[in-house]
């Protein structure tokens, strides 16, 4: 039912916005959509129409600690009495905090919230505890340490580390929102309570700062970070979301002579490294071999042949290719091998190598092809 009247408080936060934008993305268009900045006006108008509330709105960093009441509690309570002045009986979803367990101000705050709604006898309430949570458009120096050192690190800034030992729990906001969804859309398969987060992860702070400081180190060294683990690819993606709109392009390094030019592209300890050129009409590079080292050519412009001599035999294979028809050609150990651009067209070719280019120890003998 797309159709659903859906009110979101909390809006305009990070939470507030992931969800706004996958609700969209959804198909969901009947959003009201409130924060602070709003009237109790238009609260009052939200709360009679609407058929689902995303209860979000709250205060984790306030000026003082009265404001964590203010906006964990008290405002928790004037949202139940507006719903009940309407006799708005539908679902609620509560955005709440895992320091609702912990006695300081701001867990007291959230755990007197929680309480409001399941004692409310109106609306049936999912409370979702939820961890540090982190992704795209969380505010830094505010929502999560993951923001603030992304931030840092994308802008130059340094990172303070006061124990780096110390272990965080973290959830991802698209783990939070489909949670959420998934409730909103099948909340007769769910049962009024607390709930939890299925995905989360843990990391030393110490190792969370080297992590993002290694997505920074990219653009220099052009070296992939470690992205084999789930928790990696999430941090990057949020990592480059704090850059800033004039800063997502970098240049590469080009290495330019009469026979065209090249530039490496990526690398990395686990694939190797990625490399592209361009090869004027009539001209061959290579030339060379290896003990060890394979590699990858594809033709993307232009044609070429690409020729191979056993290092042993002498036995000479020639492969003819063409940008028009994507073909990969294998390059296997114990061959010399060139390309050569047999067209009339500047020739592009991307290279993949299984290894990072090691100047002191290449595995690059050169020996020609034709004899």
């Amino acid at each position: 039912m797309k159709d659903r009247k859906i009110l979101i408080t909390g809006a305009r936060g990070f939470v507030g916005k992931n969800l706004t934008a996958t609700l969209l993305q959804k198909g969901y268009t009947n959003l009201y959509l409130f924060d602070r900045e709003d009237s109790l006006e238009a609260l009052d108008k939200y709360c009679a129409d609407c058929d689902f509330v995303f209860h979000l709105a709250g205060v984790n960093r306030p000026q003082s600690t009265s404001e964590f009441y203010e906006g964990n509690t008290d405002f928790s309570a004037k949202l139940l009495e507006t719903l009940k002045k309407h006799n708005n009986g539908c679902g609620v979803i509560v955005s709440s905090s895992i320091q609702a367990l912990l006695d300081n101000d701001y867990g007291k705050s959230k755990k007197m919230g929680e309480e409001l709604f399941l004692n409310n006898g109106l609306n049936p309430a999912y409370i979702v505890r939820l961890y540090g949570v982190f992704g795209k458009w969380s505010k830094p120096n505010y929502n999560t340490v993951v923001a603030t050192f992304c931030y840092n690190v994308a802008h130059g800034l340094p990172l303070q580390i006061n124990d780096p030992s110390y272990e965080l729990t973290l959830c991802y906001i698209d783990d939070v929102i489909a949670k959420f969804v998934d409730i909103f859309e099948n909340e007769n398969d769910y049962t009024a309570g607390f709930f939890e987060i299925d995905t989360l992860h843990k990391i030393t702070l110490g190792r969370l700062a080297s992590t993002i400081q290694s997505f920074g180190k990219n653009r220099e060294t052009l070296v992939m970070p470690n992205l084999n683990g789930l928790l990696e690819q999430r941090l990057y993606g949020t990592y480059l979301s704090y850059l800033e709109n004039n800063d997502f392009s970098y240049p590469l390094k080009k290495n330019e002579d009469n026979r065209g030019w090249l530039a490496e592209f990526i690398k990395s300890e686990s694939f190797g490294q990625i490399f592209i050129s361009t090869t004027k009409p009539g001209i061959t590079r290579g030339d060379h071999w290896h003990h060890t080292k394979v590699e990858k050519f594809f033709v993307i412009k232009g044609k070429a042949t690409i020729s191979f001599r056993h290092m042993i035999t002498n036995e000479i294979i020639r492969y003819e290719v063409c940008g028009d028809n994507p073909t990969v050609v294998d390059i296997p150990v114990g061959y010399t091998h060139n390309i050569t651009n047999t067209g009339d067209e500047e020739m592009i070719c991307l290279f993949w190598s299984n290894q990072i280019f090691d100047p002191q120890n290449p595995d690059t003998y050169y020996t020609k092809v034709d004899l």
